[in-house]
């Protein structure tokens, strides 16, 4: 049987069987001829849809190719750069024919590689324009067709590998092919499953007729792209593009930063911690729940995503010695294959790449988490800071509330980045041992005593280091709150004179809050100066050792020994750190926990607005007390009763009763009196939603001496 080319094939065989054979052999004449067909059809169906296409769409250049997503922009520029080689090679095998007397390669060889380079040039073209442009039928269609003509070409390269036993360019180029026709056909599934039709309701077509909208449907369409962004968007951050650009065109605005997404935002943390917390409570009724496992259950996934990518990353960091041991193996001549080079280059190269990655994941994901409970921490504070009793308004005054929020609030945030390096310092230092080891035999055990002998000596130090940590928030709160009772009584100062007494008192509370400072910062130093001189102490004595136990150094060991040393130096040197923020963190959580724990007043003390009742305040005899002491009432058989509508002005001397009593109206007050009649119709604002409106609207108005104080409830 003849072919088309003019040479002898299937001699003796089954004609049908070996046609097939031939057509998927990528060598033979058949097979090019139908490669050659398939390409000249995609291009010219293709050219006339795109000139079609792209003139109805009015847009221009810029508007109509985007990359939006990490996976079309690896297809794209995958698929482009496959076309550009076979047009290479095509070319370059054309110019060999034209140099030599006689054909070196048959016209079907580099018609081939030619058409196939053109038809993938064109394919990245049409992938790199806007889906809503093109249509999603249109793309979906060919990228089914681009992935079944790929897996037809990858088959027959492999067949003739196989076959002949031969790797060539050609071959290695087919081969590569299928992987960039299944990277587009996986971005059109998830990019238009996830994005759904695009119609033209863009900022290319709007209407001449524009509606206004709300402030809330304005605030859900400008939500950060990170809400919506799927897996490899996130992995390669890059709904972070968007803002980079505009950043790039002009200096940011307010109004170019996206909101939050819904789940990141304050209120609905703190919802979410509330829940968990009242949970808690119902399931131990009889203890306090603590605050630290309560915002672990919050966050438990974030947490061990992140401990995953922490884990990833001190994993990848510590095959680096021992691939460039092998490595170094391999260049002496004692390679286990003939291409280990080349897989050892290789893995090294994505070890390093999965190190960056997990890094960064790691490190943004904490950060990301230490926000969402510094915010809802926050809102705690100031929810608790609206419920609190008299009593333990004298414990915890405004100056150490404004301390635990802008303080104590800020150090627990910065905890979860720290969370995980508390367990990945000694897991990085065991496999660093291990690889030691590995390396120079028993020496490893010097390394090992001296960094045992370095943490023994840091554990007095960090005892100190959590007394001084104490002391200086207490002294801290002293401080803030002498310095906000001036602000606050800055015209009595003014008018008795007292300003050079209050600047002493205060300059000296300074004073006590520097030593304390002082203290901590110092023993920090000794601290930090200890595990920074220990990996010279590690390496000598390692060496010292080997020295003594006559292990021989090679390149090899050595090497290796060297890039090993940097494992166990970065977890030595951040130890004190560690420990400071964890130190820290732990007095912050005390102090924070105590706080949300400390007495709150009787909810049932008032009753709440009904509609349709004539008066809106009603007292009948009760005694009020500020203090737990029940005997010694602050006001004592109160009558009072204010109609709907009705102005009420309280007047009295100094010190009579009248802040009490507004006090008393707005049930911050303990009632001492059983029976009493107390009811209160006044609108108070209990949550975080500035939307929620009340019925109705009152005012009370104290005239304390000369000062006239509002109290607008709502």
């Amino acid at each position: 049987m003849m072919n088309v080319c003019g040479t002898l094939i299937c001699f003796k065989q089954d004609v049908v069987t070996c046609a097939l054979k031939e057509m998927f052999n990528s060598a033979s004449c058949i097979n090019h001829l139908l490669v050659i067909g398939i390409a000249a059809l995609i291009v010219i169906i293709l050219a006339l849809q795109l000139l079609i296409k792209i003139p109805k769409s009015r847009g221009s250049a810029r508007q109509l190719v985007v990359l939006n997503s990490p996976l079309q922009l690896a297809g794209v520029v995958l698929n482009g750069c496959l076309g550009l080689f076979y047009l290479g090679l095509g070319l370059w095998m054309l110019g060999s024919n034209f140099n030599q007397d006689a054909s070196v390669y048959l016209p079907h060889w580099w018609l081939v590689i030619l058409s196939q380079g053109l038809s993938l040039i064109l394919i990245s073209f049409a992938f790199s324009i806007r889906a809503r442009f093109l249509g999603t039928t249109f793309v979906r269609f060919w990228s089914v067709v681009l992935t079944v003509y790929a897996a037809f070409i990858c088959c027959s390269s492999v067949v003739y590998m196989v076959t002949n036993k031969a790797i060539n360019v050609k071959a290695c180029l087919d081969i590569l092919f299928l992987p960039g026709a299944l990277l587009l056909l996986v971005y059109v599934i998830w990019h238009i499953r996830e994005n759904g039709h695009e119609g033209t309701e863009s900022a290319l077509y709007k209407p001449l007729n524009t509606e206004t909208v709300d402030d809330k449907a304005d605030s859900e369409s400008h939500v950060t792209p990170y809400a919506k962004a799927g897996f490899f968007s996130v992995m390669s951050f890059w709904w972070l593009n968007p803002l980079m650009k505009i950043g790039y065109e002009k200096p940011l605005e307010e109004k170019d930063m996206p909101h939050l997404g819904t789940a990141d935002r304050a209120y609905n943390q703190y919802l979410m911690f509330l829940e968990k917390l009242n949970s808690k409570k119902q399931s131990q009724p009889h203890g306090t729940p603590s605050v630290f496992w309560t915002i672990i259950s919050c966050h438990k996934s974030a947490i061990l995503v992140s401990g995953f990518f922490a884990l990833l990353k001190v994993l990848t960091l510590s095959s680096g010695p021992l691939l460039l041991r092998a490595f170094i193996n391999f260049s002496l001549g004692k390679g286990s294959f003939k291409y280990e080079g080349f897989v050892l280059a290789a893995i090294m190269f994505f070890c390093k790449c999965f190190e960056s990655l997990s890094q960064r994941q790691w490190y943004f994901l904490t950060r990301k988490l230490g926000l969402q409970v510094r915010s809802f921490l926050s809102a705690a504070i100031y929810k608790k800071q609206q419920k609190l009793s008299n009593s333990a308004k004298m414990i915890h005054s405004s100056g150490e509330i404004m301390n635990y929020v802008t303080v104590d609030a800020y150090r627990i945030g910065e905890f979860p980045y720290w969370f995980h390096q508390t367990w990945t310092t000694g897991v990085q230092l065991c496999l660093a041992l291990v690889i030691l080891y590995n390396a120079v035999g028993l020496a490893m055990i010097a390394s090992l005593v001296v960094i045992v002998l370095t943490v023994l000596c840091n554990v007095p130090l960090a005892k100190l280091q959590h007394k001084f940590q104490s002391k200086l928030m207490e002294a801290q709160d002293v401080r803030l709150k002498a310095m906000s009772e001036s602000l606050i009584h800055m015209k009595v100062l003014k008018l008795y004179a007292w300003e050079t007494h209050f600047k002493k008192v205060i300059e000296g509370l300074r004073e006590i809050e520097y030593k304390w400072l002082s203290a901590f910062q110092l023993r920090r130093a000794y601290n930090s100066f200890l595990f920074w001189s220990s990996p010279v102490l590690v390496s000598a004595a390692t060496f010292l050792a080997c020295y003594l136990l006559k292990i021989p150094l090679d390149a090899s060991n050595v090497f290796t020994f060297v890039a090993t040393l940097r494992l166990v130096q970065d977890p030595i040197r951040q130890i004190p750190d560690v420990i400071g923020v964890v130190i820290q963190a732990k007095v912050a959580f005390t102090r924070i926990t105590q706080f949300l724990d400390a007495p709150e007043l009787n909810g049932q003390v008032r009753k709440k607005y009904r509609v349709g009742t004539e008066y809106s305040i009603v007292i009948n005899s009760c005694s009020f007390s500020w203090d737990e002491n029940l005997s010694k009432p602050t006001l004592k058989n109160i009558n009072l009763v204010v109609k709907d509508g009705e102005k009420v002005a309280v007047c009295g001397e100094v010190g009579s009763g009248k802040s009490t009593l507004l006090a008393a109206v707005l049930g911050e007050v303990p009632k001492t009196k059983d029976p009493c009649l107390w009811q209160n119709s006044i609108c108070f604002s209990e949550c975080m939603d500035p939307n929620r409106n009340c019925a109705r609207q009152y005012s009370i108005w104290v005239f304390d001496g000369q000062a006239e104080i509002p109290r607008n409830t709502c």
